[in-house]
C-alpha cells in the first residue's frame, strides 16, 4: 500500500465518492462512477477521459491493473489509493476489484446520432431496472446496432449497475435518452420501421423482414409496451412461449429479437 494512501472511512474524499451512490447526487454534479477492471478499461479504450481514478491494490485480481493505471495517468487522470475498508465504503460490487474511476456525465440527443443507409436500432421504454437497462446495452454492442433510444426513463443511464451490467459497453453504444413521442418522430421522419415486442401479437418475431431499416422496441418489466407504442408501431411481434410464461425477461427478449436481425441481415451478405 501507497504510504500516502487514504484510510480512513471519514476521510472527505471517501465520503464524497459514496455520495455519488445516489442519483441526486450525480445529476447535480454531473459526475458517475465506474467500477471494475474491464468497464474502467473499455471507457479508456472509447476515448472516455477519467477524471479520476480511486485504487486499491490490496483487491486487485491480476489483469495488469498496473499498466492500466499508468495509462489513465499519462491521459491526465488523478490517481487516488485507499485502504481495503475506505475501497469498500464507496464500492458498488460484492467482490471489488481495486478499481474505481469517476467521471462526467454526457447527454446525447436524437440529433447527435449519426446512422448508415440501413440503420438498426434498439428502443427501450420505461425500463425499471438498472441491471437490464445495462445487459440491453451489452446486447446491443455485441448485435452491432447503431444506437440505443431510452425512452421515458425510469431508471438512469449512469447508475452504477447500468455501467456493470453493460460491462463498459455503454461507452462505445450511441445511446439517447428521450421521449416516447420525440423517438417515434424521430424513426418516422428516418423511414425506420419499429418491430414492437408484445405477447399479444399474431406474427411471430421470424416472419417480419429486419433486412431493412429497424427498430426493435420493447418495454418496461412489469407492463411491457404503453398504447403509445402499440397503436402506433409498424409491426407487433411475439416470440413462441412454450411454457407457463407468456413472456421472457426484458434483457433476454431484446437479445433474441437483436440476433435475428443480425441473421437475417447476415444472409444477405
Amino acid at each position: 500500500m501507497s504510504p500516502d494512501s487514504i484510510t480512513s472511512t471519514n476521510n472527505p474524499v471517501v465520503k464524497s465518492l459514496a455520495k455519488l451512490k445516489k442519483r441526486s447526487e450525480r445529476d447535480e454534479r454531473g459526475v458517475f462512477i465506474i467500477e471494475g477492471y474491464r468497464p474502467v478499461s473499455r471507457a479508456m479504450a472509447a476515448g472516455f477521459h477519467l477524471e479520476s481514478l480511486y485504487v486499491c491494490p490490496e483487491l486487485f485480481l491480476g489483469k495488469n491493473e498496473p499498466a492500466l493505471i499508468e495509462q489513465a495517468e499519462t491521459a491526465g487522470t488523478q490517481i487516488i489509493t485507499l485502504g481495503a475498508k475506505a475501497f469498500a465504503k464507496i464500492a458498488y460490487r460484492d467482490r471489488p476489484e481495486g478499481l474505481i474511476a469517476t467521471g462526467k456525465q454526457w447527454h446525447t440527443t436524437l440529433n447527435d446520432l449519426t446512422l448508415p443507409e440501413n440503420p438498426f436500432l434498439i428502443v427501450v421504454e420505461s425500463i425499471e431496472k438498472p441491471g437490464n437497462l445495462g445487459t440491453i446495452l451489452r446486447s446491443a454492442d455485441a448485435t452491432g446496432a447503431d444506437a440505443v433510444i431510452v425512452c421515458d426513463a425510469v431508471t438512469d443511464l449512469f447508475n452504477p449497475n447500468v455501467v456493470r451490467s453493460s460491462t463498459g459497453t455503454m461507452f462505445k453504444v450511441p445511446t439517447v435518452v428521450t421521449s416516447s413521442e420525440q423517438a417515434l418522430t424521430f424513426l418516422r421522419s428516418h423511414g425506420i420501421a419499429t418491430l414492437a415486442a408484445t405477447p399479444a401479437a399474431a406474427q411471430l418475431y421470424t416472419d417480419v423482414d429486419c433486412t431493412k431499416p429497424t427498430a426493435i422496441v420493447v418495454g418496461s418489466e412489469q407492463l411491457g409496451l404503453s398504447d403509445t407504442w402499440l397503436k402506433a408501431c409498424d409491426t407487433p411481434v411475439r416470440l413462441p412461449m412454450a411454457g407457463m410464461a407468456d413472456s421472457l425477461n426484458v434483457s433476454a427478449a431484446t437479445v433474441v429479437l437483436a440476433y435475428e436481425v443480425v441473421r437475417q441481415r447476415s444472409a444477405l451478405a
